[in-house]
């Protein structure tokens, strides 16, 4: 084997050098999985050119200072060629030749399988497929949009991926936007985990279906550094959003695995690796110095105390009328008041009340259409910058973006995102609207806090409350308008509750939440009327959980009854009885969830057929109390 001389590579470097350093990426791409045991060489192997070129001529990046502000941004949405990412890395010297060979996907260490944020210059975790150029757009969107910053975003995309729908969206919004700052790179390298992708190597039909969504394609040789250089030039002028669709070999150098199937995802055997760096030339010690980002600019200097306009939330009187979803959209505009909150809708805004929000501060107000997914990635990417985003949609709709907001999880996103139109309470529309699985869906999240406000009042406070919340934040609110329970002065802190009605002499606990709890205040009066004394509580905050207040009930009444206008899989119900039996509470307890499949009507007659109204609840209370 042959050891090129150490040297270091600026933009300048003449192309014969960079080719030497593509080499050094696979050497090492090679050398970190076979040492794993595991990973993506050949995956790796055919990109090793693109990114030579890139992150040698056209990155413009301060690997010292990954936090500055002007540096362009790398994604690898094809997440599992983190060996090639790694290796870049190695490259740039800010991880050493022993981490990359000797930690890579080992427990407890960082260069984890598929990358993610606990590296300094990785902005969200990659490996779900199609998510990262979806996350590149919304980066590109904050630059420009709201930062009015000169960095480029740069996503390495894998041609198997290109068969996900999140893709289309991300590439139908960038062509919207017409968001030069943004430049997709296609690694067709014709083999997928199974055998060949669906277009293999037809780069014309790729071509073909990018234009159509409004960007610019531009078909090269990925493995010819000249046009690889050329395409990235012409993508960083400025004038449309660019993807660069590069012909590929799986396993590029490589000849026992180039092109062959059955290899992906599989690292090679020590003695067919050592034959692999010897056919690639050797081990090098190439270090890369890019182009490098402008100055940063500098600060703005913070105005007179007066400039700061304070957050002053809507006030609702007791006793009117008033939707959650309507209390909601008034918060959200008076939260615009913080520079660094923004609303994303997807077109249902004029429902949600999100687009108070767009009267009152247009500018940070962005429109994703009918496309749920890339709404959440374009949120991440802005919450990459440091912003607050809200999201917001049907509660039904949010299921289908679920895998993103379990990746943004992932990468330690902090976002609030808000369902209205929750359960079988919005009546004639059916099924097909009526969220009556996010409760669960968004429980399981890892970190999420699940707040379920009951009026105006708690809906506005909460609202303000999740701006200040790390973590996915999710609101769930009603379409329906139900009296105001609390007065404006009232607070709601998170992990908190509300009992609204007790005695000293309770017989049963009734909780609710949403729709629920108004249905409980009734069935408490129907109670009464029968000499049954019942406690009524207000669970807004669904995780955390008001633990405290549920063991007291329990301990006090004996008996709790649970309503909720969800599934009885992983809502209310479940989590009051993972919050007793981790406190050793046992009462006696019959939970009312939406079990049957229910069609259209009013909401009386939903919430009714779904055995979760006032008549309900009040004979499942009679009856544990009978027993």
């Amino acid at each position: 084997m042959t050891t090129a001389p150490a040297t270091t590579l600026d933009p300048g470097s003449d192309l014969s050098q960079v080719l030497e350093l593509a080499q050094q990426l696979r050497v090492d791409s090679v050398r970190a999985s076979t040492a794993a045991g595991s990973g993506h060489p050949t995956s790796s192997l055919s990109a090793a050119d693109l990114m030579a070129v890139l992150m040698t001529r056209h990155l413009r990046y301060d690997w010292e200072s990954p936090d500055n502000p002007e540096s362009d941004h790398l994604i690898f949405s094809k997440g599992h060629a983190s060996p090639l990412l790694y290796a870049m890395f190695k490259a740039a010297g800010v991880v050493s030749d022993d981490e990359l060979t000797k930690t890579y996907r080992r427990f407890g260490h960082r260069l984890q399988g598929h990358p993610t944020p606990v590296l300094p210059w990785v902005d969200v975790a990659t490996g779900s497929l199609g998510q990262g150029i979806a996350y590149g757009v919304g980066i590109a969107l904050a630059g420009r949009e709201l930062e009015d910053r000169p960095y480029r975003v740069w996503v390495l995309c894998g041609d198997s991926e290109m068969s996900e729908g999140s893709v289309w969206e991300a590439l139908d919004a960038a062509g919207h936007h017409r968001l030069a700052n943004f430049t997709a790179l296609i690694d067709v390298n014709r083999l997928g985990q199974r055998g060949p992708t669906e277009l293999g190597w037809d780069t014309g039909a790729y071509a073909r279906r990018i234009e159509a969504f409004g960007c610019r394609a531009i078909v090269i040789d990925g493995h010819d550094l000249h046009a690889i250089d050329q395409a990235l030039a012409t993508a960083a002028d400025g004038q449309a959003p660019t993807v660069i669709v590069a012909k590929t070999v799986k396993g590029r150098g490589v000849a026992e695995v180039a092109d062959k199937e059955g290899w992906h995802g599989k690292s090679l055997p020590q003695d067919m690796a050592d034959r692999a760096v010897a056919e690639l030339g050797g081990y090098r010690h190439l270090r890369v110095r890019g182009p490098q980002p402008p100055e940063p600019a500098p600060a703005p200097v913070p105005g007179p105390a007066q400039d700061v306009r304070p957050v002053i939330l809507p006030r609702f009187e007791v006793g009117e009328k008033v939707a959650t979803r309507a209390a909601f959209g008034a918060a959200l505009a008076a939260l615009g008041a913080r520079p660094d909150v923004v609303a994303l809708d997807a077109e249902v805004g004029n429902s949600t009340h999100a687009e108070d929000f767009q009267k009152a501060h247009p500018e940070r107000y962005f429109q994703t259409y009918i496309a749920e997914q890339q709404m959440i990635a374009t949120a991440v990417g802005m919450a990459v910058r440091g912003y607050r985003p809200y999201a917001t949609t049907f509660a039904a709709f949010l299921t289908r973006a679920h895998d993103f907001i379990r990746m943004a999880a992932v990468s330690q996103i902090t976002m609030a995102l808000c369902g209205t139109h929750s359960g079988v309470e919005i009546g004639a529309d059916g099924p097909s609207q009526m969220g009556v699985e996010d409760l669960a869906m968004m429980r399981a999240i890892r970190g999420s806090t699940v707040l379920y406000p009951s009026d105006a009042t708690s809906a506005a406070a909460l609202t303000a409350a999740i701006a200040d919340l790390d973590g996915v934040s999710y609101l769930r609110t009603t379409r329906g308008a139900y009296p105001v329970l609390y007065r404006s002065d009232e607070t709601f802190p998170v992990g908190g509750s509300k009992t609204l009605r007790h005695s000293e002499n309770d017989h049963v606990t009734l909780i609710g939440a949403g729709v629920t709890l108004h249905e409980c205040l009734a069935a408490a009066e129907h109670l009464a009327a029968d000499g049954i004394q019942a406690r009524v509580v207000d669970l807004y905050s669904i995780k955390p959980i008001d633990t405290a207040a549920l063991t007291a009930a329990a301990r006090e009444t004996g008996a709790l009854v649970v309503a909720e206008d969800h599934h009885p899989e992983g809502g209310i119900g479940e989590a009051v009885l993972s919050a007793l039996s981790a406190a050793g509470a046992h009462p006696a307890f019959t939970h009312l969830a939406v079990t049957g499949l229910p069609g259209s009507g009013t909401t009386s007659e939903l919430i009714d057929a779904a055995g979760i109204s006032r008549t309900h609840i009040a004979q499942a209370a009679r009856a544990l109390v009978r027993r």
